[in-house]
């Protein structure tokens, strides 16, 4: 859900009262849940800091926020570039009927990243990636039609990229992170509460405390 612009409350004749702003300033804390920690600094001069770990999930976020009633407006500055995955130039194998390979710029392979497979004829085929790669099952006898990258906890989804293993079956794709972990607030609802604040998101209600 994205927020209303401040400009545009601005135009309407709703400014942000100074009370709001004065009474929302402060330090706050990620309470009730497990194994996550996060932090949500809002400074008196309008900016705002932000941080949330959460195993391997790593946020954070930096820019301006402003008040108005029972609503806070953050705005990611920069706003996030998103992490993008390029398909480099195919090649063929004999190892397996299709491989493939994900890589960070520098050329480390990527662990853990979702790959889905769909084929001529079938359901399609969900697994993930070693550092060292994704093989298909030699006994997989259907032809792979296209495939697709995922990142689930940054949200973080390749197009529908279609694949001919005649010509390349062995592929490879580099993530380019761009402001991976960087968390766009514009997105998302968040209600002012005396002494907490209350994130909306992905269908979950985040409680931070002062």
């Amino acid at each position: 859900m994205r927020f209303v612009n401040v400009l545009a409350l601005l135009a309407l004749g709703i400014a942000p009262s100074a009370a709001a702003q004065d009474g929302a300033a402060g330090r706050y804390r990620l309470v009730g849940e497990q194994d996550v920690a996060s932090e949500l600094i809002l400074r008196k001069d309008g900016s705002f800091e932000y941080f949330l770990m959460a195993g391997s999930l790593d946020e954070h976020a930096k820019g301006k926020w402003t008040a108005n009633g029972a609503r806070l407006y953050l705005e990611t500055l920069p706003i996030p570039k998103p992490a993008v995955f390029v398909m480099g130039a195919g090649s063929t194998s004999t190892t397996a009927p299709l491989t493939v390979n994900v890589r960070w710029p520098d050329g480390r392979g990527i662990a853990g990243i979702d790959v889905e497979i769909g084929f001529d004829a079938g359901d399609v085929l969900t697994d993930y990636t070693q550092e060292y790669g994704w093989s298909l099952s030699a006994d997989e006898a259907r032809r792979p039609l296209w495939i697709k990258l995922k990142v689930p906890m940054y949200q973080l989804v390749s197009e529908r990229l279609a694949i001919d293993t005649a010509i390349s079956n062995a592929l490879s794709f580099t993530l380019v992170p761009n402001d991976l972990g960087a968390l766009d607030f514009r997105n998302y609802l968040i209600e002012v509460l005396p002494g907490r604040l209350v994130v909306n998101r992905d269908g979950s209600r985040l409680i931070y405390t002062k």
